[in-house]
């Protein structure tokens, strides 16, 4: 275990509705859905028409821009309807699942024997490729590039985000075959995060250097890990991989099967019985979402966490990364000079006329309502006090508003992702869209530098 960190700059947002460490089976899906908005940057091409059918694992669409890029369909079945927008872009692609799976097989590979240029083949044509992100640009990772170091993180500190330990326990042998493909592509480091090095799953894992992070929210975030250990620094690249898609791809590694199935946080208050459900990716969020009640009607469903997740609704699927699903009251009421009155029940980075500081472990019914409304940036030096990276937050989104190029990469764009900015969006009184701004900064410096 190396040297701990201590993250002192943060906001833990306690939210009731947290899942209870129970697992139910899911209801199986009658339709399942790639949503293309979870590829960012990504121009699919498609192997298939509608009418055909397909295997769990088979590959049914590549990325344009790189033909060995393969994105495979979740389950088996007939692929029957190719959403489109506008110019004929693919948005969504749905498969009628089959009763009784079937799977395409691929040959396993010996990790002993591989070497870096057979593996990225190997794991490029069995679809566990877009697992693999990178940094800078916050995208599916580049193949050709080799990564100075690889992370995870293996904790969550997102409010009311899965217990990444209870959902990895049990599947260690197919965590540490992940981790023994990674450290092929990689001559540097594989950095794990854990909040308890006593009872993390990967306290067993060997060939990776163990981190013990503790502090407030982002301490979870990925970036901030990063930006804690080796920062990225402009020309250099280091890939991150969530701890659930380590066993999606250790499976695959072990057994030549692509399995999609997850172990999903449902969570909020507006859920009855908020507990965790055995599914598959794309699966219908309706499936399991009843089965534990909903309180009333009027709520916000969001498919992911309540900071970095989308709305969603009960006919739409689970996303490619996501392992929460929250509802939470939705915000369409106001109060009535709610802005000149103490308040008791909402939590703030601030003391003014708020008093969570008070009681900071307690937890709080928070629905959508943003409480403001769009303005411009206030300047008020909020952002630093909730933001651990050694980056200047404000002067960052503005160099993205104005498209400053050079003042984008000199305060440090290439070390973050939208993410990290979704704590700073939440306390901003200005409402300002803080991980979109940082979303088309970072497309813009992708286009332009590359």
């Amino acid at each position: 275990m190396s040297k701990d960190i201590r993250i002192k700059k943060g906001l833990n947002i306690n939210l009731v509705g947290a899942a209870e460490q129970t697992t139910t089976k899911a209801v199986s899906s009658n339709i399942y859905a790639i949503n293309l908005d979870d590829f960012h940057g990504i121009t699919p091409k498609m192997f298939f028409k509608e009418g055909t059918e397909v295997k769990a694992g088979e590959p049914i669409f590549f990325n344009k821009n790189n033909e060995k890029m393969l994105f495979v369909s979740p389950v088996s079945g007939e692929l029957v309807e190719i959403v489109r927008g506008a110019r004929r872009r693919i948005l969504t692609v749905k498969i009628l699942a089959d009763k009784e799976q079937q799977y395409n097989e691929s040959k396993t590979l010996d990790l002993t024997k591989a070497n870096a240029e057979g593996l990225t083949e190997h794991l490029l044509a069995s679809g566990c490729w877009p697992f693999i992100k990178q940094r800078p640009y916050d995208i599916i990772a580049n193949p050709d590039a080799t990564p100075k170091a690889i992370f995870i993180s293996g904790f969550s500190t997102s409010p009311l985000a899965a217990d990444v330990d209870y959902q990895l326990r049990g599947r260690e042998k197919e965590v540490q075959a992940a981790i023994d493909a990674l450290k092929i592509l990689t001559p540097g480091k594989i950095h794990v995060c854990v909040a308890n090095a006593e009872t993390s799953v990967f306290t067993s894992i060997q060939g990776v250097t163990k981190h013990k992070v503790s502090g407030p929210h982002p301490a979870g975030l990925v970036g901030t890990q990063i930006n804690k250990i080796d920062p990225i620094n402009k020309g250099e690249v280091a890939w991150t991989i969530n701890p659930q898609d380590l066993v999606i791809m250790g499976e695959f590694l072990l057994t030549g099967k692509f399995n999609a199935e997850r172990t999903v946080a449902l969570a909020g208050s507006s859920i009855k019985a908020p507990k965790y459900y055995t599914t598959k990716i794309g699966a219908e969020i309706s499936t399991f979402l009843y089965a534990s009640g909903v309180n009333d009607n009027n709520f916000r469903l969001i498919n992911g966490d309540v900071l970095t997740g989308s709305a969603a609704k009960p006919d739409g699927h689970l996303g490619f990364y996501n392992t929460t699903v929250t509802a939470i009251p939705e915000g369409d009421d106001y109060e009535f000079f709610g802005w000149n009155k103490p308040i008791f029940n909402k939590i703030s980075s601030t003391r003014a006329l708020t008093f969570s500081w008070l009681n900071p472990k307690k937890k709080y019914d928070l629905d959508t309502n943003t409480n403001g409304e769009h303005r411009a940036f206030v300047v008020t030096g909020r952002y630093e006090d909730v933001f651990p990276l050694d980056i200047y937050p404000l002067q960052l989104l503005k160099a993205c508003m104005v498209k400053d190029l050079d003042e984008m990469e000199q305060l440090g764009l290439y070390e973050v992702a939208p993410e990290d900015f979704a704590l700073t969006e939440f306390i901003c009184i200005s409402k300002q869209p803080h991980q979109q701004i940082i979303r088309e900064g970072l497309d813009l410096l992708h286009q332009e530098i590359g």
